[in-house]
């Protein structure tokens, strides 16, 4: 089963879909799942260097008041699955054009997922500036990359198009938000569902027709 994953890297909620979706599987040991990850920016016209936190809770929620309402459920949510989270510590909200370039370029030579969960944890226990390019090569390194060609790469411009040209792909094929789960290019999930949530799709795809998957690539 090929299961076509649309996230950002900052997005809590992607977070806890991942872990939800990881849940899900280890309890259907009869579902064998190929995970391919998409980029989806929650600001796609965040500037290069992104914007400070302060600001950015301001245009988006109106102050940190509501923005702290809102991330209380986030991270009560991720503490009752296990999952750490620290939002406030988070100075920047990143352009993350270069994290999901990282991610291609990581999954090129083997699986992208130590680079996605050393960019989570990046974001939502250590704070850190995920559209920085030092800090970017600094998560490669510690995800088992070579720190001097992942900052080679992200010098360059390498992947940018094709990463924007999927993102956009996302966005007319109707997705609007993230996490966004694609069975097989036959049938779409949309949020952090429970882990049971899953199943009823599991089931569907395995009891099915093999489809061609529609999902980008």
């Amino acid at each position: 089963m090929r299961i076509d994953i649309f996230f950002d890297v900052i997005c809590p909620w992607c977070l806890i879909g991942k872990r939800r979706l990881e849940n899900a599987l280890d309890q259907r040991p009869d579902v064998s799942a190929e995970l391919r990850w998409h980029p989806f920016q929650l600001n796609p016209a965040m500037p290069q260097g992104g914007m400070p936190r302060r600001h950015y809770l301001d245009t988006k929620f109106g102050g940190p008041a509501r923005a702290r309402q809102i991330y209380r459920v986030v991270e009560d949510t991720a503490a009752r699955d296990g999952i750490e989270m620290h939002i406030n510590r988070v100075e920047v909200t990143p352009n993350t054009l270069d994290a999901h370039r990282l991610i291609r370029w990581a999954g090129r030579d083997g699986s992208p997922e130590p680079i996605i969960e050393r960019l989570f944890r990046a974001y939502f226990v250590e704070g850190l500036d995920v559209g920085d390019h030092a800090v970017l090569a600094d998560m490669a390194s510690e995800a088992g990359l070579d720190r001097a060609a992942a900052a080679t790469y992200l010098a360059g411009d390498a992947d940018r198009a094709d990463v924007q040209a999927i993102d956009q792909a996302a966005r007319q094929m109707g997705i609007q938000g993230v996490p966004c789960f694609v069975f097989d290019g036959a049938y779409a999930v949309s949020g952090a569902q429970e882990p049971a949530s899953f199943f009823p799709i599991f089931d569907l795809v395995l009891s099915g027709p093999r489809r061609t998957p529609a999902a980008a690539e």
